[in-house]
Order: C-alpha cells, then structure tokens, then sequence
C-alpha cells in the first residue's frame, strides 16, 4: 500500500496541480512550485536522517532485549513497520521551517515571535520525541529532539530572510 501511494503520488499531485493552477496568478504559481520542490526536499531529507541515523541505534536497543532465554527474532513486518513510523515521522517534522515560512507569509506569526517563544519550542520537541519514537530510551529520543532544535532555527532564519521586512514590521495578534 505505502509502495503504490509513492508510485501513485506524482499522478495524484499533477491531478491537484491541474485543478488548482487555473486559479492562481503567474507568481502564486512560481510560488507553489518552489513550495512543492522544497517541501518535497525537506521531507525526503528528515526520511533518510531517520533511516540512516536514528533507525540503526533504535533497532540495536530493541534488539539488545536478547539474552539467553529470549531472542529477538523480528519478522518483516515489524522490521517494515518501524523503519516505515521513522520514516514517516522524521519526514514530516523536517517541513517545520516550510511550516514556520508559510505562517510567516501568512502573517499569523513572524521571526520575533518564534524568536520570543523558543523556550516553549524546545519543551515542544522534546514532547513530541517522547512521543514519536518508537523506543523508550533518552537516546532515540535525543536523536528526534535534537534535529527538531535545529529545524526551528532554521526556520527562525527562513522567516527572517524569506518573509522579509513586512512579516517584521506588524505584530501578529495571537492570543496568549
């Protein structure tokens, strides 16, 4: 099923593109593009540092449960389900800059603003870690927290360049 939803996705977004396009002006388009491109980029790139860093110290603590009365025999499934959650997880929590740039260019938030409230961002990705890993350990979810830090620096940069002088200048009104 995930294989043909990733066969099927370009079909799928083409379709969405063919209907939405119509509808927007020559630089909302140039927009949307860069969007998708980006968008795209960043999720493949959080997939492969799940796979690549976090699923091998996640799969070696689950395993390291084998002694000699209990063997860690996982099947296909299992081994498909984790690397697949990782995936997934890590693909979604790297488009937090391109989250944090559209609500800048919305105008609901600007750079001061996540700027102010970074504290509450950390405690937010260590939530989410504890959350999304799939193993208990402080090392897992370090290794989730830790990318999580540093996207939304990234994205406080973005905001900054990207959203440019008018993001900057009016204070959103965001309830507190």
């Amino acid at each position: 099923m995930v294989c043909g939803a990733l066969l099927a996705s370009p079909v799928l977004l083409l379709q969405v593109w063919r209907f939405v396009a119509p509808g927007l002006y020559r630089h909302e388009k140039k927009a949307m593009l860069i969007f998708a491109v980006i968008s795209t980029l960043c999720f493949l790139g959080g997939g492969l540092f799940g796979y690549l860093v976090v699923f091998p110290p996640a799969f070696r603590f689950l395993a390291g449960y084998s002694n000699d009365y209990l063997y860690a025999l996982p099947t296909v499934s299992e081994y498909f389900s984790l690397s697949l959650r990782l995936l997934v997880a890590f693909g979604v929590i790297f488009e937090l800059p391109v989250l944090m740039v559209f609500l800048a260019k919305l105008g609901i938030v600007n750079g001061r603003f996540f700027s102010r409230h970074r504290r509450y961002a950390i405690l937010i990705a260590f939530i989410i870690a504890a959350i999304l890993t799939p193993t208990p350990d402080v090392v897992n979810q370090l290794l989730m927290a830790a990318p999580l830090i540093v996207l939304y620096e990234l994205g406080i940069i973005a905001v900054r360049i990207l959203a440019g002088s008018s993001a900057e200048a009016e204070e959103p009104t965001v309830s507190r």
